[in-house]
């Protein structure tokens, strides 16, 4: 079971998507298909996690897993989106804040 942790970052981050698509793409109803298969890829991504619930957000985790092509695309994302997300959606970016201060960097044994 996914916790609310979990479920609120995947809310950020197809919010994230979501304006950097509308903005950017051009996408007035929806998202064009790049940046839906990114929302799945990071959706996957994240379901799988091996730390499970205990996940930092990814800028704090060891083991980066997305592909490097993918890990730009989010990258530029959130480069766009991260500075916005204040006024647009302030829930999030708090939530978003208190979560990366909150549950800091795992150590692996690897």
């Amino acid at each position: 079971m996914k916790s609310a942790k979990i479920n609120r970052e995947m809310m950020t981050v197809r919010t994230m998507i979501g304006m950097y698509c509308r903005k950017l793409h051009h996408q007035e109803n929806g998202i064009c298909g790049d940046c839906k298969l990114l929302i799945e890829y990071s959706e996957h991504r994240t379901e799988n996690c091996r730390f499970g619930n205990d996940k930092p957000i990814c800028a704090n985790c060891p083991a980066h897993c997305y592909k490097p092509e993918m890990r730009q695309k989010i990258r530029e994302v959130m480069r766009y989106s991260g500075p916005r997300m204040i006024y647009n959606h302030p829930y999030l970016a708090i939530m978003h804040v208190i979560d990366k201060n909150r549950f800091k960097k795992i150590k692996t044994n690897e």
